[in-house]
């Protein structure tokens, strides 16, 4: 089935809610003057004081409130040769002149009206996020060029051109800090309100703002390539991205609409003639039964719903590219990490010194770090940083000599070092102490340090566990999912881990292919129910195979590519957040869908043995309805906690974007 850009049976438009299109402030006007004139007829009519008169003043109120409705109904059939809910109104309204019940068809146009304004409102509500997020977009930059700092377009300016921030100022582009230092509050990428540290080296993002300092900025990239012009893109094409759910139910309005046609027919003409009665009243029966089982209310509820939650993500710093993942995060029940960089830093530290042969702690550190100091390897550089933690003194050598894939040697104060792995130590003949297997059983990486006749200490490294990564884990433990952990790192390392972490299953020494392999073993024991968690690069396509893929970024292009749903920010912390508002919109979709449904076939049956009158059918059945689903759906803008220990991930109201 063709996708479209319109529900089937209701009057939102969603490429309106893209572009920012704005519909429902001209029903306000048109309503109340259309509710004044109905009063008024209504009043005539009680009152018998003037027919004509109420005549009139219905009429007026149809041809006031009822003239975008009729139109629309009537192009919608003869351009797109399908039946829309304001034809069905159209009719009814038209049915209820005929048959003379003036204020009937009054009633129903305005009642219909009113729905009408609650669906732009809410289309307009929703779209307001990502229009938020376009006037966030900065238009000009203070650019130096031959030497002069000149005001430009961002547009104009190129890549590589620096350019000049002051304290208070919105950043133009993505760029690189070449100078100075300054908090930025990067609240309107990430949904976080503490500004954050950048110095010398780090990345900045166009539309966050400098707190406190004067910067200097080399551009990365062009206006329409940064990474808040990304999000909007994304977020522009994740609305077209229609769920499972969206998809079944415009399937079923295309059966449903051209059915309850029929019956309504069936009923103004069949009864008649079996069950006697006049013709008038059953074909006023069949008028609310067309108004009353018109498939509206649902058929908009499912968009308004997942439109509500992927902007309410990005508002958190979460990019979610679809309804359809979404829809999915409410059915996951197994949760697969990477270990490095996504449970663990990806940054080894020093852990544990065992000094031997009568050495401390600092000297063996101190040693190692001279030597390490000439290689780029990172358990090198982690030896050095972790020298420098500690105030250990690098020394000067000579004579110095790289083993690929082994360690170094050199000279320090005349006497010769090695460092290195066991493999370079066994070639030299040197005992491996029995010391080495406690840091082993630990699931360390280790290094040695020695001279030419013994090994005088061992350096245990580790990946650091991200601080959040326990809280995380048991937090998502809590909503009942399964966490397993997938790793290239040997047995005991990944099983290390596990424990600390409390992890229900792991798989070691996995190759990117070997995940892939896991992901699907996974999911056939999981009807497909699993969610991978990466960094977006290494983990593409394990990311790719699973239900949903969860890239870990930290506003780099290749994590904004690598998942269905992107952290902006490198924090964990966002996960249960996540899940839970997932499985809130598909219990908002599945509680909508249901009470349509159940309130119009109740309604309809009332209709056929007529307990009800045209216009209660559509102030319960379409507007009440339509109130109930709408607002049922945009509660997911709301603040809600998810537990005690994640107190501070609440939905942010959208003041958080004018920070």
């Amino acid at each position: 089935m063709p996708h479209t850009d319109e529900c089937e049976a209701c009057s939102i438009n969603l490429k309106d809610i893209v572009k920012g299109k704005s519909n429902y402030k001209p029903f306000i006007v048109q309503t109340l003057l259309g509710g004044i004139l109905l009063i008024l007829g209504l009043y005539f009519t009680w009152t018998n004081f003037n027919n004509i008169l109420s005549l009139l003043l219905f009429i007026s109120v149809i041809l006031l409130c009822g003239r975008k409705i009729i139109i629309d109904g009537l192009r919608k059939l003869f351009y797109k040769r399908r039946i829309y809910i304001e034809f069905l109104v159209f009719i009814a309204a038209l049915g209820a002149l005929i048959i003379g019940e003036y204020a009937e068809g009054g009633v129903v146009i305005f009642l219909f009206s009113i729905a009408n304004f609650l669906e732009e409102y809410a289309s307009d509500n929703a779209r307001r996020s990502i229009e938020m997020l376009m006037e966030k977009q900065p238009i000009k930059a203070n650019v130096i060029r031959n030497g002069l700092e000149v005001e430009v377009e961002v547009e104009n300016v190129r890549k590589g051109e620096i350019i000049i921030i002051r304290p208070g100022d919105e950043i133009p582009l993505d760029g690189t800090v070449i100078e100075g230092s300054s908090a930025v509050d990067e609240s309107l990428l990430t949904g976080e309100s503490i500004p954050v540290d950048k110095k010398v080296g780090d990345r900045v993002f166009a539309g966050t703002y400098n707190v406190n300092s004067f910067l200097k900025i080399r551009v990365d990239h062009r206006s329409e390539q940064t990474l808040l012009r990304k999000i909007i893109d994304l977020l522009e094409k994740a609305k077209k991205e229609k769920s499972n759910i969206e998809m079944l139910v415009e399937r079923f309005s295309q059966i449903y609409t051209p059915t309850i046609i029929v019956l309504s027919m069936l009923t103004m003409i069949i009864p008649p003639l079996i069950l006697g009665g006049t013709y008038t009243t059953w074909i006023y029966r069949g008028l609310i039964l067309l108004v009353v089982s018109c498939p509206c209310a649902f058929a908009l509820s499912t968009p308004i719903t997942m439109y509500s939650g992927l902007t309410c993500a990005a508002r958190n710093g979460i990019l979610i590219k679809g309804g359809k993942y979404l829809e999915h995060l409410g059915y996951i029940d197994t949760v697969a990490f990477d270990k490095t960089g996504t449970i663990t830093k990806g940054k080894l530290k020093v852990s544990k010194i065992i000094p031997l042969n009568s050495k401390n702690p600092k000297e063996i550190l101190s040693i190692a770090a001279s030597l390490d100091k000439f290689s780029n390897h990172p358990v090198a550089k982690a030896i050095v940083s972790g020298a420098e933690n500690i105030g250990a003194k690098l020394m000067e050598v000579s004579n110095y000599k790289y083993f690929s894939g082994k360690g170094g040697r050199g000279k320090i104060n005349g006497e010769k070092y090695y460092v290195g792995n066991v493999k370079l130590f066994k070639e030299k003949g040197i005992q491996i102490p029995k010391e080495l297997h406690e840091l082993h059983s630990q699931g360390m990486s280790i290094i040695l340090v020695g001279n030419e006749e013994k090994i005088i200490g061992i350096i245990g490294l580790e990946d650091e566990i991200r601080s959040e990564s326990r809280k995380v884990i048991s937090a998502l433990k809590s909503l009942g999912l399964k966490i397993v952990m997938l790793t290239g790192d040997n047995n005991r390392t990944a099983e290390t881990v596990s424990k600390k972490l409390n992890i229900d299953e792991y798989y070691a020494s996995l190759l990117p292919n070997d995940k892939v392999k896991i992901i699907e073993k996974l999911m056939n024991h999981h009807n497909n129910h699993v969610a991978m968690i990466g960094d977006g690069i290494n983990d593409a396509p394990a990311l790719a195979k699973a239900c949903v893929g969860i890239a870990i970024g930290s506003g780099t292009e290749v994590a904004i590519e690598g998942g269905d749903i992107v952290l902006i920010k490198p924090d964990l912390r966002k996960l249960p957040f996540l899940f839970k508002l997932g499985r809130e919109a598909l219990k908002v979709v599945k509680e909508n869908t249901l009470a349509s449904i159940s309130i119009k076939l109740f309604l309809a049956s009332l209709a056929i043995i007529g307990l009800i009158n045209l216009w209660i059918a559509v102030l319960i059945g379409d507007v009440g309805l339509a109130l109930a689903v709408i607002m049922n759906a945009l509660k997911l803008q709301r603040p809600f906690k998810f537990n005690q220990t994640f107190r501070t991930l609440t939905f942010k109201s959208l003041k958080t974007l004018k920070a």
